[in-house]
This record gives structure tokens, sequence and C-alpha cells, in this order.
């Protein structure tokens, strides 16, 4: 998925779930930062303070990336979180590992680590890993079917367009964008169609299998899952009864799934963030944005820098607010997350990841 569901999307939902305005904007900041965090390593300060982090994506979300620990560590835990075929703990799916790695939506993995995310939620970062956690939780629908090593499962060949017929478009703008004789990692076979809300299409997979995909049915489900997560965080029970969106949001928020088609997610974000400007959404009209890096983004907020890139020997002047700056409180839950997904979450399913 892209900015205008992990940003626009997470935090409409978030509102109609009832959190405040600034609870669903630190929740749908956190979500779509996931795909934004890609600074990893040692923050050094002047007066000798120094802050490990980790990163949560690839520059520029680079499906050609073949580094197989990077991808174990980035790529599982964060986006291409393993389905173990839909089954629980204690059942494993038919097959080889590559089975288990898959991607599924709403997976028994996936509601666990909603579970998780519930039960922490006292710890300072609470929110800001409820967002990663929404972020995780919708790619479960967005990227199912694929798996974030590089395997020959991810392959896709015969790509058709909502009406069956070959996507020349497609087929044109995938030649040459692979190393040849590599194997693609996720869905970098298909490039963003997984990603665009709006999209109708199809594949045949690396196993043989017809794939038809409905991404406007799909991404209304996470919506609806993500709504009844989030109420169930609110009550601060994993298992509590709740019901799904209200009507007419839901109405709306199909309609703009299906009618945002612009390929540019930068736009279709745009549109989200002027639809719930103008109250259009049953909370009322609301002012959301979105800066990653520079003037008025977290990272700044809490390192006073506007760099892009971090350089290997920068040192960075301490202030005391860091210690509960919004960027701090997300790393924190990015390293509480990944810990537990890699090394508590994945190992009960019989997964073992670096």
């Amino acid at each position: 998925m892209q900015i205008d569901f992990h940003h626009g999307v997470t935090y409409v939902v978030a509102r109609l779930a009832g959190f405040d305005h600034k609870a669903a904007n630190t929740i749908a900041y956190a979500a779509q930062y996931v795909d934004d965090a890609t600074n990893g390593g040692l923050i050094r300060f002047n007066n000798g303070a120094l802050f490990s982090r980790i990163s949560s994506a690839h520059k520029m979300l680079d499906y050609r990336n073949f580094n197989e620990l990077a991808n174990h560590r980035v790529w599982i835990p964060f986006h291409f979180l393993p389905g173990n075929g839909g089954l629980p703990a204690d059942q494993d799916p038919q097959g080889e590992f590559i089975e288990k790695l898959i991607c599924r939506p709403n997976s028994c993995v996936a509601q666990d680590v909603v579970r998780e995310c519930i039960a922490r939620q006292d710890a300072l970062y609470g929110l800001h890993r409820l967002g990663i956690t929404m972020h995780v939780y919708a790619d479960t629908w967005a990227h199912q079917g694929f798996a974030g090593v590089n395997h020959q499962v991810n392959e896709a060949r015969r790509l058709v367009d909502e009406t069956g017929k070959t996507d020349r478009n497609l087929m044109t703008r995938l030649k040459g964008y692979f190393i040849s004789g590599a194997f693609p990692l996720g869905h970098g076979a298909v490039l963003g169609n997984p990603d665009k809300p709006f999209l109708c299409w199809g594949y045949i997979n690396g196993q043989g299998q017809q794939i038809l995909r409905n991404n406007p049915k799909d991404f209304l489900e996470a919506a609806e899952q993500m709504y009844k997560a989030m109420q169930r965080y609110q009550k601060a029970d994993p298992d509590a009864p709740v019901v799904g969106l209200p009507a007419s949001d839901k109405l709306l928020i199909a309609q703009m799934f299906q009618t945002l088609t612009s390929d540019n997610r930068h736009i279709r974000h745009q549109q989200w963030l002027q639809a719930i400007a103008d109250g259009k959404f049953s909370f009322g009209p609301a002012t959301v944005s979105y800066q990653p890096k520079g003037k008025n983004s977290w990272k700044y907020l809490a390192l006073k820098t506007e760099g892009e890139i971090d350089q290997v020997d920068e040192v960075f002047t301490y202030h005391p607010h860091f210690l509960t700056s919004d960027w701090k409180l997300f790393h924190d839950a990015l390293q509480a997350h990944h810990f537990y997904v890699i090394h508590e979450l994945l190992p009960q399913y019989r997964i073992c990841v670096a």
C-alpha cells in the first residue's frame, strides 16, 4: 500500500474508531513513516549520548534489493509478514518452508501481532506501535501471495488488467527492471499493482496458479478490520466484540478507492487529505499533513536536521525533549515490534528468520 492508504485512510479509520485528532495523527504518521524510515544505525550526540535505531524500509522501497539479511530484517517483519498458510501456530501448511513465509491477508500471525500491540499499549510509544502495527496489518491484504525473500514464488507472468487482457503497459515497464537470472523480491515482479487501491488485475504466479486481484475489495476489507482492531485497542481488549465501519463512511471509503485513479500516490494522498479537510467523514473536518523529512517532520523536531541521509560521522545537538520526541518513540516502537515478530512470534509458528 502507499501513502494514500497508510497515512490518509489510517487517519480516517482511527478517527472513526474513536481516537481524537492528535492521537489519530500520531497513529497515521507512524503508519506511513514505516515506508520512510530508511536510515539505521547509531545517532551520536554532542554530550556523548547515543541512540540506536533500525530502518523499516530500504531506499525508495527498492524491490530489486538482494541483500538477504536486510530482507529478513526489513521486508519480513514490516512489509511481508509471513502468513503460515493462514493456519494457527500448531499447524503447518503443506509444501516447503516458503509456504510459511508467503504473506496471507488477516492471517493468524497478523492477528497475533495486533493482539500483542493491544496488550502493550501502556508503553510510552503505544500509539506509535499501533501505527506500525496497522501498516503491517494492512499490508497483509496488499501483499498477499508474495514473500519478503528472493524466491521464485514471487515470479509473475501473463499479467492482465481488469478486462482480462494482457497488461502491455506493465510488461513494457518491467523490461530490464530486474537483474538477469535473479529471483524477484516481494511483489517486484508486478511493481506497484498490489499497492494501488483502484486496480483490478491478475497474473500467473511462480507456482503456476492463476491469481485474480480486486484491490478495491481487498483494501476495503483491510480498512474494516483495522477499524475493528483500533476499537479493540480503545477497549484494551483484543477479544472485545465490536462492530464494522459506519455505513455512510464505509460507502465513501469504497467510492474513493474506486474513483481516485491517479497513478501518482501523492495526488491520491492529497485527495484524501482534502476530503478530510472538507468534513466528508462523520467525525467532521480536520487539517492533516505529513512531512517525512525536513522542517516540521518528526525527525527535525527531535534532531534539528533537514538531511535525507545521515552521515556516519555526524554529531547532533542533544535536547532534553529528545527522549519523549515522536521520532524517538517511533524508533522505540520499531525495535519492540521487530523483536517480538522475529524472536517471539514467528518461532511459535516454527518460522526462523534472521
